[in-house]
């Protein structure tokens, strides 16, 4: 049998997701009303049969491991079974932190070479996809190569954002050698983007992670070490054709929750057998959800320990979410415990956990033209996001566009907040 060991990438905060991001790295993000986003690579490896996993990890990484556990979610857990969280552990200077994905793996080595596998299957543990890995392992083998790399093909338009390869032969084929790779170029030439799915042969894996640290050139795979591979290894390029949702800014973040709700219907989370720990935030005891008699929810997602009296439309809320009656929510996305207080309106809003909204308070309001003033990178479609355990006072109005930072006690707003602004 083939002795597989993955690696997934879930050290990064991302400043793109702001207060989302402020207390746990992105891979723990919760997402689609139960779940965080590293479910969905923890899920595929389980599925794939691949049940050995270091998790690399650095970024206040104390939810991160309180949802991983001991693996128990995704069955990893046994004699040659497991999932371990792997800090940066070579000193205790900044400098000694994860310095780049390469560099990730490289201080994980020894981790390797206990486990003695064959293949290493290197994963970014912050998208949203289905995938059975044995198929581009099987291709790679096929090929006899030394490293596959996994592509989506996206929007010509916005892929100077990704790392772009070539890959010769017939597009319609499943995959081909890897002739050209350009790491976030900013005229693009291609438009297969990299997964961030890394198959490599274990000793080629390390032959190049210590080329790299000798030359101290780059620390990241797409920079530096996949280039240098060309031409000198057997590089594959794997073309994958279904779903992937990118969630590393909001608005990309809000659309692939989005992609859930039976309006759209782009991911199908039953079929996909999603597995996730049920006793995080309690999400296993909680009762099940209840609707006063002038409840309406349409085309939403509304999972246990909800209570609902309101109106909810095109949202995905988590366990704990109460709307009292009068209340709307719409085109949001609520996270545990977050409360919605009678007569409010809530438009296009992401909130964090344990959020308050006031009685007749309006958040969300006014026209989405006007970007965030701090961060107009971050929020100009409309989105407006509050951070965990702040309040939002009664008949308060915030605009579009705006940051609520977290921990903000509602004695703090005094005022309404306009479009484009950030309250900290």
């Amino acid at each position: 049998m083939r002795r597989i060991l993955a690696m997934i990438l879930a050290g990064g905060r991302v400043d793109e997701l702001s207060v989302l991001t402020l207390f746990r790295p992105k891979a723990a993000v919760p997402f689609g009303g139960f779940y965080r986003i590293i479910d969905f690579a923890l899920s595929n490896l389980m599925h794939s049969g691949i049940e050995k996993v270091g998790i690399l990890s650095q970024y206040r990484s104390t939810s991160l491991v309180r949802h991983i556990g001991v693996g128990y979610s995704w069955d990893m857990l046994g004699h040659s079974r497991g999932a371990v969280v792997l800090p940066p552990f070579r000193g205790a200077k900044a400098s000694d932190w994860y310095r780049g994905t390469a560099d990730a793996v490289y201080q994980n080595l020894e981790f390797i070479q206990e486990n003695s596998p064959d293949l290493v299957l290197i994963l970014s543990g912050d998208h949203v996809y289905k995938m059975d890995y044995n198929d581009v392992i099987d291709f790679h083998l096929a090929t006899a190569a030394d490293l596959t790399v996994a592509f989506k093909q996206v929007p010509r338009a916005s892929a100077n954002r990704f790392g772009l390869g070539n890959i010769a032969g017939d597009p319609e084929e499943v995959g081909g050698p890897l002739v050209d790779y350009e790491e976030k170029p900013h005229r693009p030439r291609y438009d297969w983007a990299s997964l961030t799915i890394y198959v490599f042969r274990t000793d080629v894996l390390i032959q190049v992670l210590e080329e790299n640290q000798r030359t101290g050139k780059s620390f990241e795979f797409g920079r530096d070490i996949i280039p240098s591979m060309l031409g000198r290894f057997r590089v594959m390029g794997y073309r994958f054709r279904d779903y992937w949702g990118y969630t590393r800014t909001l608005d990309e973040f809000w659309e692939t929750n989005r992609d859930l709700l039976p309006f759209r219907a782009k991911i199908d989370l039953e079929k996909w057998e999603v597995r996730t720990n049920l006793d995080n935030e309690r999400t296993s005891s909680r009762a099940p959800s209840a609707f006063g008699p002038n409840a309406e929810v349409q085309d939403s997602i509304i999972p246990n320990g909800c209570w609902i009296e309101g109106r909810v439309v095109r949202s995905v809320l988590f366990p704990g979410v109460v709307v009292e009656a009068g209340a709307e929510v719409r085109d949001s996305i609520l996270m545990y415990d977050t409360l919605v207080r009678a007569g409010a309106v809530v438009d296009r809003v992401i909130t964090d956990v344990q959020v308050e909204i006031g009685p007749q308070a309006r958040v969300g309001e006014g026209s989405p033209d006007r970007p965030n003033r701090r961060h107009p990178d971050l929020l100009s479609s409309g989105i407006t996001l509050i951070g965990r355990n702040s309040v939002i006072p009664a008949r308060r109005h915030i605009g579009r566009n705006c940051i609520i930072w977290p921990n903000l006690p509602g004695e703090r707003l005094r005022i309404d907040v306009p479009s484009g602004e950030t309250v900290e």
